[in-house]
């Protein structure tokens, strides 16, 4: 059984959903937590970000170079279009 370890904090929600969809179309075993706690109303959300993505140390690199390639360009694309 796979030993999940933390491998990218998620600023948001729509972070987390696009990641779940490249994943799991690459079958990649993966957790997203969330760090939303209702009893704070979510504070720790503003503290430490939106929440975080878990896997198997092997996908590692293949988890980050989908996050760059689609959150970061993402990122870069408004900024060059001032949104």
């Amino acid at each position: 059984m796979p030993q999940f370890k933390k491998i990218l904090i998620l600023r948001n929600e729509v972070e987390a959903s696009i990641m779940d969809a490249h994943l799991t179309e690459q079958n990649i075993p993966f957790i997203i937590r969330s760090y939303h706690d209702s009893a704070y109303n979510g504070i720790f959300q503003f503290q430490k970000g939106w929440g975080h993505l878990e896997s198997d140390e092997e996908y590692r690199e293949t988890i980050e170079t989908i996050y760059n390639d689609t959150i970061e360009t993402a990122d870069e694309n408004d900024e060059l279009l001032g949104e």
